[in-house]
């Protein structure tokens, strides 16, 4: 199964996508992941990658389909996976569906957690107390669902328009949420 998730920074994707990793037995791909360890690494990608994000602007869109591309070239991926951040705007969709279009793995469903601006602002208050990610900083937070609301509603109405979408209530305990991801999963045939 081919899934991507989106919603906000803090809005719970990275949990979800992890317990639906397990369940599906598919990769997770998170393109945060892929850009914080790119920084890490030093590489060229991700050096340009961190002068943006410690900004609190979005990386990219070439930089992170370059590295979203080699990711899903890898092996692993044949069965599927879940992509968590990617894409954030219309431009990264068209991109996205060319390069699944390319890969013959097109997306079977897109997730959207919806999830208030105040929780979300407290969830990453805490992670930035406990973990120190730069873009966990509420100044930056703030700033970055600004850009989530004007850039990502249109993502919302294009994977509608396509009937791939699927709004989840991202409030609540994580088995709550995880219950109403599974309840709106496509049935695979047995």
């Amino acid at each position: 199964m081919r899934i991507v998730f989106f919603g906000p920074n803090g809005s719970g994707k990275g949990t979800q996508a992890t317990l639906l990793k397990s369940e599906l037995k598919v990769p997770h791909i998170s393109t945060g992941d892929l850009l914080r360890a790119a920084v890490k690494a030093g590489t060229p990608l991700g050096l340009r990658a961190k002068a943006v994000m410690d900004t609190g602007k979005l990386v990219s869109d070439d930089i992170v389909l370059s590295m979203l591309e080699e990711r899903l070239a890898e092996a692993d991926v044949a069965g599927g996976f879940i992509l968590d951040g990617y894409p954030r705007n219309l431009v990264q969709c068209e991109a996205l569906e060319g390069l699944l279009a390319r890969l013959r793995q097109p997306l079977d469903i897109a997730i959207k957690l919806d999830v208030p601006d105040a929780a979300i602002l407290a969830r990453c208050e805490l992670r930035f107390a406990a973990e120190h990610r730069p873009d966990d900083d509420p100044a930056i937070v703030r700033k970055r669902l600004d850009v989530y609301r004007e850039q990502t509603a249109p993502v919302a109405e294009h994977f509608a328009d396509m009937e791939k979408l699927a709004t989840v209530d991202g409030v609540g305990n994580v088995d709550a949420v995880f219950a109403r991801i599974l309840a709106v999963l496509p049935r695979v045939p047995a």
